[in-house]
């Protein structure tokens, strides 16, 4: 079959694509990725030596104004532009992965009566995802609550799409204590500057630890030279790619609570602490915290509440309780859904070839 993954835009929706892009590759499907040319995609798809497509997209517009109108008439130009590619490609399916880099080759998609297989990553569906769900055939979802705001006749629990190198991490036993940070793909800059802060406290308490510190573009510099200025050894990067070998060598994460942290943490068996972006739209941070939360292998704290005293007296909590922590990892080992690239993948098939594969 002849797929188009739309999953332009961020990491969080890039990565789940090109995830399940490559297991339709491996099945024998032709597959062409559309992206939304921003610079962060070519380091995002590398190693991708598929065909792709690029359509400028926007986000939606809020409320009226001439910004609103402009960004109106660009998203119709976005359609427009798809709707030609799309009927010289004639597709047999379109599987779209959220954010507004979606909106044009869905929306094209369904004027050539492309089926539409859209998937939600956090649990309560984006703005751009609420609005597509019309035009689609069938919705995968990453969590359970996502389906109470969607037709749920048309949806299917399928988990979250992950690179198969996460799929088989085993945990490094470690003689001193390992933290992980992570703020996300461009790196959290309230972490940035209270978790040194608090590691530095710890060290001067005699509670060293090992830290692996992922800062974001704009402040990896910064973060390492304040973690040498303390005389503390990190591995501070921008971005890494080799996330699987970084998980391994963790014992405990702090991070923001995005719905690709979130399932990457679970399926590899890491317990954390996460501290959902306040400002996240339509507060689906906080509600992948809360239901990641519940299962009990991780735990939450709003971001106002993280202050450097409270985590020199949470980390070192940790360190001194390291059962804890084991009964945290077999929690999620025993919560996670690790086959979501495969569920995805079967769901789109099953849109194209009813007798193809069941879920």
């Amino acid at each position: 079959m002849n797929i188009c993954v739309a999953c332009g835009g961020t990491g969080g929706h890039i990565f789940p694509g090109l995830a399940t892009a490559q297991e339709l590759r491996l099945r024998g499907h032709n597959v062409t990725l559309w992206l939304a040319g921003r610079d962060v995609e070519a380091s995002s798809i590398e190693g991708w030596d598929g065909a792709t497509v690029s359509v400028q997209a926007v986000g939606f517009p809020k409320g009226i104004s001439l910004q609103a109108i402009s960004t109106t008439l660009r998203l119709c130009g976005a359609v427009f532009i798809s709707w030609k590619k799309m009927r010289k490609l004639r597709p047999d399916a379109i599987l779209a992965m959220g954010s507004y880099a979606s909106v044009g080759p869905v929306i094209a998609a369904y004027f050539c009566r492309i089926p539409v297989i859209l998937h939600e990553a956090n649990a309560v569906p984006g703005r751009a995802i609420s609005f597509l769900a019309r035009f689609s055939t069938r919705i995968g979802v990453a969590f359970p609550t996502a389906i109470d705001h969607l037709d749920a006749n048309k949806t299917s629990i399928t988990g979250f799409p992950l690179r198969k190198s996460l799929n088989n991490t085993l945990h490094i036993v470690n003689s001193s204590f390992s933290l992980l940070i992570m703020g996300g793909s461009q790196g959290a800059h309230v972490f940035n500057e209270i978790l040194p802060e608090a590691i530095k406290s710890l060290y001067k308490q005699n509670t060293p630890i090992q830290v692996i510190h992922l800062a974001g573009m704009n402040d990896a510099d910064d973060v390492e030279k304040r973690y040498k200025a303390a005389n503390i050894e990190a591995e501070v990067y921008a971005f890494a790619h080799d996330m699987a070998s970084i998980y391994c060598k963790a014992d405990f994460a702090i991070a923001r609570a995005g719905a690709a942290t979130c399932t990457e943490l679970a399926v590899c068996g890491l317990p954390a602490l996460l501290v959902p972006h306040p400002t996240a739209a339509r507060n689906h941070q906080m509600l992948n915290a809360m239901s990641m939360a519940k299962q009990g292998g991780m735990a939450l704290q709003p971001q106002h509440e993280v202050t450097i005293e409270w985590l020199v007296n949470y980390i070192k909590n940790l360190t001194e309780n390291r059962d804890q922590i084991e009964n945290m990892r077999t929690k999620l080992k025993n919560s996670a859904i690790g086959n979501g690239t495969e569920l995805l993948a079967n769901l789109v098939e099953q849109v194209t070839d009813p007798d193809s594969t069941d879920l």
